[in-house]
This record gives C-alpha cells, sequence and structure tokens, in this order.
C-alpha cells in the first residue's frame, strides 16, 4: 500500500484532529440543552439569528457537501436555505438526532479524506461554485467548523450552560 505524502498526511491528521474537536466541544455544550433551548435563536428572538439546532444542520450539510461530495464524490443533495429556514415542532429533527446525525458525517469525512491521495487533494475542483484544490476545501472546512462550533458553545453559554473545556488549565496562574 503506497503512503501519502508527508504534507497530505499532515494536513488530514489535522483535519480529523480539529474536526473530532470540535463535534466534543458541541456535544458536551449541547447535552445540558433542553430541546427549547436547542431552538433559542438568541438575544431578544432574534428571528434573523440562527439557533443551535439550525447550526447543527447547517454543519452537517456543510461538512457532507464539501468533503463527502466535493472532495469524495459520494452522493448528497443539500437544502441550503432548510437548514437555516427549520424551526420547532412536528416533523423537526430533536437534539439527540442531529447530534448523532453530525457525529455520524463527521466520521465519514474522517473515512473520506484518509482515502484521499496527493493528488486528489491538489486536483481543482467546483465546490459551492467555488474553483478550488482539495487542500483548500479541506482547509475550508475545518475553518467553518470552528467557526460555528464558537457560536453553539456562545448560544449554550448565554442559556446557562456551564462549560470547561480544558480542565488542566484550572490552577495555572
Amino acid at each position: 500500500m503506497a503512503h501519502a505524502e508527508p504534507t497530505t498526511s499532515r494536513l488530514v491528521e489535522f483535519a480529523e484532529v480539529y474536526w473530532s474537536e470540535y463535534l466534543r466541544k458541541i456535544e458536551q455544550a449541547v447535552a445540558p440543552l433542553s430541546e427549547d433551548q436547542l431552538w433559542w435563536r438568541g438575544p431578544g428572538a432574534n428571528a434573523a439569528g440562527n439557533s443551535i439546532a439550525n447550526l447543527l444542520a447547517h454543519l452537517h450539510g456543510n461538512l457532507s457537501q464539501w468533503v463527502l461530495t466535493g472532495l469524495g464524490g459520494q452522493p448528497f443533495e443539500r437544502h441550503r436555505s432548510e437548514e437555516f429556514a427549520a424551526r420547532p415542532g412536528p416533523g423537526a429533527a430533536n437534539k439527540a438526532e442531529l447530534v448523532a446525525t453530525l457525529g455520524a458525517t463527521v466520521a465519514r469525512c474522517r473515512e473520506t479524506v484518509r482515502s484521499l491521495s496527493a493528488a486528489e487533494l491538489a486536483r481543482v475542483r467546483t465546490i459551492q461554485k467555488y474553483e478550488l484544490d482539495g487542500y483548500r476545501a479541506l482547509f475550508h472546512t475545518v475553518e467553518h467548523m470552528s467557526y460555528h462550533t464558537g457560536q453553539i458553545v456562545l448560544l449554550a453559554k448565554l442559556l446557562g450552560a456551564n462549560l470547561d473545556f480544558y480542565p488542566q488549565h484550572l490552577f495555572l496562574v
């Protein structure tokens, strides 16, 4: 079995590590929240804001479109506007479903990028109307998940979640 070039291996390794870290933070942030809190749209009930539920659906859609389809060639039909338009009620996904779906998507993304060669990552393709190589697409997805993880964590804290992602730092002076 041929090994990928060191640069490719490191970039893929970093993506896997960060996707997993962000997923862990999201799971920890969402765990203490109720179903109603998951759909809360921010201070002042800002109808234009996104709830944590919307952001979870959006991360699933983005990772699926960019990594599974864009890099891995797997079929996926994305309905981006529905990710943000979703509201609580009949037919809406619940917390367990949203978190499980995102977890499964991250796992599939990790498997997909492990299978890509340096040549495949270097190939230019079109994803969501952007012309870019696989390296840029991979980097984008890590940055994108980081951004929305921060939003989810902030919303969870505003809702009273007591989060401590780095307990090893508690007693440092």
